[in-house]
């Protein structure tokens, strides 16, 4: 007997029917449960992993398609039903290494994080693996994904090879968090929001002959509002609701003192341009100053909150 928490892996499936045996196989024995979430494949890639012969393995099927997200939290939940300590996510399509899945779990054990996720951009050598254009999009994304985060100190925001402990699972309300591809991102933006510690953990990245369901262009597209919302919660619930400091009080002046002088220095200039009059040093004074100050407090709050990561204490 171990005092160590029970792990269990959780696997989304869907249109992986080719993959998902090999996955499978290659997670370890040391993993208390296997579960497979058969997110209303057409492939039936959640019978097919029910004909391998496995202890702990289970699946549960979805009667239509949530998105990878929504299976990943079908599989959380069943996860805390069996009392699981730790849980992993791996998807199915055989792009993530299982034998790497000790190296997540590991800060969890050791209380050194609350959650755990990959991270190809500390392998030069994996870096060159990686398509030019996904490195790019990552890149991109990873940067507004600090910013909405507030996790500074984390990339690779699209790769889902993650570990969560049960104590940062309870804190959340997953049926809140976004079903489909914005998932990893809106799951750290939750995570922030209830202090729980982060932590990347470095691994080289696989590519085969699998086709990606996220297109890097389509998430640039479609992923700044989304991240945008989830800022705003962000910033309104840890600096307005269950705190007040003096980021909360820089953004509270800077952000409004912000906007209304640009607007007026819009404004003036637009005046400027069609009447042909240049303005007086006391106008552009009245804008300019207040543009300033107000961007200086922005820069301010943005420092605090780079130095309010959450970490261990």
């Amino acid at each position: 007997m171990t005092d160590r928490p029970a792990i269990a892996v959780v696997v989304p499936a869907y249109r992986v029917s080719g993959q998902i045996l090999n996955v499978l196989a290659a997670i370890p024995e040391t993993v208390d449960h296997v579960i497979v979430v058969d997110d209303a494949c057409p492939e039936g890639s959640g019978r097919k992993a029910e004909t391998m012969q496995r202890k702990g393995l289970s699946v549960v099927y979805h009667d239509r398609n949530k998105g990878v997200g929504g299976a990943v939290v079908t599989g959380y939940k069943k996860a805390l039903e069996l009392r699981c300590g730790i849980v992993v996510k791996i998807d199915g399509d055989g792009q993530m290494d299982p034998s790497y899945i000790g190296r997540l779990v590991a800060p969890l054990a050791r209380n050194e994080a609350d959650y755990v996720k990959g991270n190809r951009f500390r392998d030069f050598a994996a870096l060159k693996t990686m398509p030019k254009k996904r490195l790019f999009g990552n890149s991109a994304l990873s940067f507004l994904v600090k910013i909405a985060s507030g996790y500074w100190d984390i990339m690779d925001p699209t790769n889902g090879f993650t570990a969560i402990h049960k104590r940062a699972l309870v804190e959340l309300n997953p049926d809140r968090i976004a079903e489909r591809y914005f998932f990893e991102t809106d799951m750290l933006i939750n995570l922030n929001i209830v202090n729980a510690v982060v932590k990347d953990v470095s691994m080289p990245a696989r590519y085969g002959d699998e086709t990606s369901s996220l297109k890097i262009r389509k998430a640039l597209y479609h992923f700044p509002p989304k991240l945008l919302k989830g800022l705003a919660k962000r910033v309104f619930l840890k600096y307005f609701i269950y705190d007040f400091n003096m980021a909360s009080l820089y953004l509270l002046i800077g952000l409004p003192m912000f906007a209304a002088s640009v607007t007026f220095g819009i404004v003036e200039w637009i005046d400027s341009f069609l009447s042909g009059t240049v303005k007086s040093a006391g106008t552009i004074m009245l804008v300019a100053l207040p543009v300033i100050i107000s961007f200086q407090m922005l820069l301010q709050a943005i420092q605090i909150d780079i130095s309010s990561v959450p970490r261990k204490k």
